[in-house]
């Protein structure tokens, strides 16, 4: 059978390793930067930890995991019938109790409520792991990828709204990936709905306007339409969504629309404090963005690369009760995430990695003999204590095959110890870009490799 892999996921081969975690290495130097500490979850979670909490849509995306022993005699019976339940899309204990995490947010904030008594408040944590999707694979979404979560917890306060904003920037810069970061508030949303006539409308509202980039404005009155809004509700989202300008232009403009809501009022006011006060320079006001997750509460977020054709590649907001889902009411709390397989793609697109991270194997040492090999591997293990990485040739071949061999792995220095260098007690060091090589002394080798700087 020939082998394969599940679609939507992807094996990393050492070149792919060391780009993603230069992209950790940055993201982890940015985060601890600001104070944050790591912390590590399980892949799986209790499945009624996970539903509810993502809207409908969300929920339909989770990977469930069968219980064990559904194959037990005992249990044939009730497993039949409790089947037709999820054959309905319903859930039930019985067959699946566990999944997948969908994201770290709510693993996060079931690990606050549980840990509240130990933590330091407020709380700033950062989080890199793997979270799992069944969406339809496509370029730059995947069933199985990397989140790179920072959130803080405990805190009202809007300063930590304008640090999230900073850490993007700050992030992407290191990245030198150019971008935009998007910024909205959802009590502006939740202000559109009141002006709609009815708060219930922010579900079908944001879930559209969420939409909005991918099947325009006018899918997105279809879809209103279709969940029940007028035709003079919908021309007010549709004004809504038109406001253009400057910052301080779009603000003025949806003072008009929404002031007049109290919600709205407060939210615009929340808005112009981070955009004034973070001062960064692509800090830009969408009041198109909608981010559709029920738990956001104020400030959110979205990146975009520039230059390049591809979703968000970040996002995030303000979060004032997410602990309450787990018995921790009023923990108000602010995250973003970075989407670290798209970054790659986009990193990889505009050949923004820098040469340095593909360095592996440093040197390796040719197999020329039983008594050359027994002497370049006494070598060898005094480079690796020097902190130089190299190998030795597993077999005795031609000359031919064991660059062929270098060349592939893109070892830049060979290290030749024939019957000539050992009755001398010398080695060829020889530069594999150039052809440059020079004849030096056996001891001298782990110091003049240390200093050594390959030509390129």
């Amino acid at each position: 059978m020939k082998p394969t892999l599940p679609q939507g996921t992807r094996d990393f081969g050492a070149e792919t390793v060391r780009k993603r975690k230069f992209i950790f290495s940055i993201l982890q130097e940015v985060f601890e930067l600001y104070g944050f500490q790591p912390l590590e979850t399980p892949a799986l979670e209790n499945l009624e930890t996970l539903i509810g909490k993502y809207g409908d849509e969300g929920d339909k995306l989770i990977f469930k995991i069968l219980n064990n022993g559904l194959d037990l005699p005992a249990k044939q019976e009730k497993v039949r019938a409790e089947f037709e339940k999820i054959l309905e899309g319903k859930n039930t204990s019985v067959i699946t109790e566990r999944a997948l995490r969908y994201d770290l947010t709510i693993p996060f904030a079931r690990y606050v409520a549980m840990n509240s008594h130990q933590l330091a408040f407020p709380y700033r944590r950062y989080q890199m792991q793997p979270v799992w999707r069944a969406d339809r694979p496509q370029k730059g979404r995947y069933r199985e990828f990397y989140q790179c979560d920072a959130d803080l917890v405990g805190s009202n306060s809007l300063l930590s709204d304008v640090e999230f904003a900073h850490i993007y920037a700050d992030a992407f810069e290191r990245l030198r990936l150019p971008s935009e970061i998007r910024i909205n508030n959802r009590k502006i949303l939740a202000a559109l709905a009141e002006a709609c006539g009815s708060a219930e409308q922010l579900i079908p509202i944001t879930v559209a306007i969420d939409k909005l980039d991918k099947i325009g404005i006018e899918k997105v009155k279809e879809e209103l339409r279709v969940a029940g809004m007028r035709d003079g509700q919908i021309e007010l989202v549709e004004k809504f969504l038109s406001v253009e300008g400057s910052n301080e232009e779009k603000l003025s403009s949806m003072e008009r629309i929404i002031g007049a809501v109290e919600t709205g009022r407060k939210g615009i006011e929340e808005l112009d404090f981070v955009i004034r006060t973070a001062a960064i320079e692509g800090l830009a006001v969408d009041f198109t963005l909608a981010r559709g997750l029920n738990y956001y509460t104020g400030t959110i977020y979205e990146v975009k690369a520039l230059g390049v054709s591809m979703g968000s590649i970040g996002g995030g907001g303000r979060y004032d009760d997410l602990t309450g889902l787990f018995g921790l009411p009023n923990m108000a709390g602010v995250g973003i995430s970075f989407g670290v397989d798209r970054i790659y793609d986009v990193l990889e697109e505009l050949n923004l990695f820098p040469e340095g991270i593909y360095a592996g194997t440093r040197v390796l040492f040719f197999n020329l003999g039983e008594s050359e090999t027994a002497r370049a591997f006494v070598l060898l293990q005094e480079l690796r204590k020097k902190g130089i990485s190299g190998e030795l040739y597993h077999e005795m071949a031609k000359f031919d095959k064991q660059f062929k061999y270098a060349d592939r792995k893109r070892i830049p220095i060979a290290v030749i110890i024939g019957s000539k260098e050992l009755a001398e007690g010398t080695c060829t060091v020889k530069n594999l870009g150039s052809g440059e090589q020079v004849n030096i002394r056996q001891e001298e080798l782990p110091n003049y490799l240390a200093n050594y700087n390959t030509p390129s």
